[in-house]
């Protein structure tokens, strides 16, 4: 199959056989390169930040249980499991969001901003109801992100020119599905509805040391198969009939790519709950660094990662002792910057 020129422009390798070809970029390894040394700076940081400050020696050894029994405890059963568990589902959400918006052609279409979060959130919260905060599955997030993906489509007819309708159905499912949320733990004991507040907002904050393995496979998994996958999503840029001119089917690169998104976007909100806003900053910083060539789906996971893990940062320093759960960092700087989009940048919402 042969690709328009601009999409094969830059220099770069293939890689594969007849049926399975993947195109790598030079400009995307370099690009990727430096992002994961700034994500693996920013892990360190973290390692060291808190309210007991541990010197970058102290961390090392402590990863190799070297160091004393309290710095051991305190960087592999305390900071370590936290900080991976936003690496991953940062990446998660910003992968997600990417997709999402080359999906619907517009930079808004974010599963936070279409109510994908918070549709997860009400499913996972009536789980939390019946069975407890620490067993909320991660089955019932992903039947909450496909319910309200499935409405927001049939709702907003489709996507492509009719990303606008899409959004504003996706908002007013976001709206409803949050709604539900706080209806449904105001019913419980007051202790159950504390416990779960936090990870309604979007915390990191004791996270099940089980689960997080679990969310970085299936987040590898995911970017995986979008390294593979990138050609076809790609030509969602194009009208559809320039993509069945091509020999590929459009509905079909689409249904796989909400798949994907949906099912990131279920296990992140399982883990940390709805922290939507990282699925739009970091796509847009990965096109910032991409110099809004291609599509950026790795360098965006990378964004994503890094975001949270300097985001949580933020939240446990910044008023220490007292931590602030990630979500409202997120969404202290978040929310600014969608403003600025929509009134800055009203031009280049579409993608």
């Amino acid at each position: 199959m042969t690709f328009p020129s601009a999409l094969t422009q830059q220099t770069s390798w293939r890689l594969g056989s007849t049926t399975l070809n993947v195109v790598i970029e030079s400009d995307a390894i370099i690009r990727n390169l430096l992002l994961s040394v700034i994500l693996l700076g920013a892990v360190v940081l973290s390692l060291s930040s808190g309210t007991v400050y541990v010197p970058l020696k102290q961390v090392v050894l402590a990863l190799f249980s070297e160091s004393d029994a309290m710095t051991n405890f305190l960087i592999n059963d305390l900071r370590l499991n936290r900080i991976l568990a936003g690496l991953y589902t940062g990446a998660a959400f910003s992968l997600a969001g990417c997709l999402m918006q080359n999906v619907a052609r517009n930079r808004l279409a974010t599963p936070g901003i279409i109510g994908i979060d918070n549709a997860a959130m009400a499913f996972a919260v009536a789980s939390v109801v019946g069975i407890g905060v620490g067993l909320a599955p991660s089955s019932m997030a992903l039947v909450g992100a496909a319910t309200a993906t499935a409405l927001a489509f049939a709702i907003g007819g489709g996507s492509g020119t009719r990303g606008y309708r899409f959004i504003v159905a996706g908002l007013a499912i976001g709206a409803v599905s949050g709604a539900t949320s706080q209806l449904l733990l105001s019913q419980v004991h007051i202790d159950v509805a504390n416990a779960a507040y936090p990870w309604t907002v979007g915390s990191l904050s004791g996270r099940d040391e089980e689960q997080v393995p679990w969310m970085g496979v299936i987040t590898l998994i995911a970017v995986i198969a979008c390294i593979i996958l990138t050609r076809y999503f790609r030509l969602l840029s194009f009208a559809d009939s320039v993509i069945i001119t091509l020999g590929q089917k459009p509905n079909q690169i689409r249904f796989v790519a909400v798949v994907i998104s949906v099912a990131l976007t279920g296990f992140a909100v399982a883990m940390s709950g709805p922290i939507g806003l990282i699925a739009l900053v970091g796509p847009e910083m990965a096109r910032t660094f991409a110099k809004h060539k291609g599509l950026p789906l790795v360098s965006s996971a990378l964004c994503g990662a890094i975001l949270m893990v300097l985001a949580d940062l933020v939240g446990r320093t910044i008023l220490s002792p007292i931590e602030l759960p990630v979500g409202i960092v997120t969404a202290v700087v978040g929310g600014p910057y969608l403003i600025w989009i929509l009134i800055r940048k009203p031009k280049q919402s579409s993608l």
